[in-house]
Formats: C-alpha cells, structure tokens, sequence
C-alpha cells in the first residue's frame, strides 16, 4: 500500500470536508458576506437543488469526507478495512463525482450560476477518485 497516496487522500478529504463545512455554515445562516467574490454562490445555495428531502447537499458532502477520512485512519486497526478501505474509498468518491457531475450539470444548464466553492469541492473529490483508483491498480 502507498502510504503516500494514502496521505495525498487524507489531506484531500480534509480540505473537502473543510469546504464542505464552509457550504454548510453558509447555507444554514444564508450570511451573504460568506459569498466570496460572487453572488453566484448565494443563488446556488438558495436553490431547491442545495438541499435533498430538507438535508443540505453539503451536509452530504461533509459525511463522506468524514467517511473517507475515517476509512483511512482506521486502515490499520482493522482487518476488514485493511482488505476493502481501498474500494469503500473508492465506492464513495465514485459517488461523490458522479452527484457533483450532476450538480454541476444543474449550475450550468438550470440554475445559470457557478458556486466556485461547489467547483472546489467538486474537483476534491475528482482528486480522491483518481487516487483511490491508483491504490486500487497497486493494491496487492
């Protein structure tokens, strides 16, 4: 196992989850100073497609950053995440591009506005996906 990809997933997921929390203050206190730079992000966050059922998609993206983080940190206690860590990281960063695919889809083609911090989070994400495959093709 390459401890460095490993890592390079950890510092990622932590990044996100940081973003995610981000999205997620602002979007639970609407404080539009939080709106860095553009008013885009207000109209993102206000829309029907920022929450799923009543939960907040960052709320979302949060969990799973948390999860991916939790997986790897516990890679070397348990026997169970040492055998599948690598394709339960794998499994929820799949998820994850394909959910921000789609809410990028929304951005662009419904909403007509771009969140840069759901673009960030969008391409953390990518970058766990594309290490996680990398572990997965080294994995023994």
């Amino acid at each position: 196992m390459d401890k460095g990809l490993k890592w390079a997933s950890i510092v990622t997921a932590i990044l996100g989850g940081l973003d995610a929390a981000y999205l997620l203050i602002y979007k639970l206190t609407s404080a539009q100073a939080m709106c860095l730079g553009s008013g885009d992000c207000s109209t993102v966050n206000s829309s029907r497609y920022s929450e799923i059922t009543g939960i907040p998609v960052s709320l979302l993206g949060l969990l799973a950053y948390l999860a991916i983080i939790g997986i790897h940190a516990l890679e070397t206690r348990s026997r169970f995440l040492k055998q599948n860590g690598n394709l339960l990281v794998f499994g929820l960063s799949l998820a994850g591009v394909l959910f921000s695919a789609y809410l990028t889809y929304v951005e662009l083609y419904v909403i007509h506005a771009v969140c840069p911090f759901c673009v960030a989070s969008a391409i953390l994400i990518t970058i766990i996906f594309i290490l996680a495959i990398i572990r997965l093709i080294r994995q023994p």
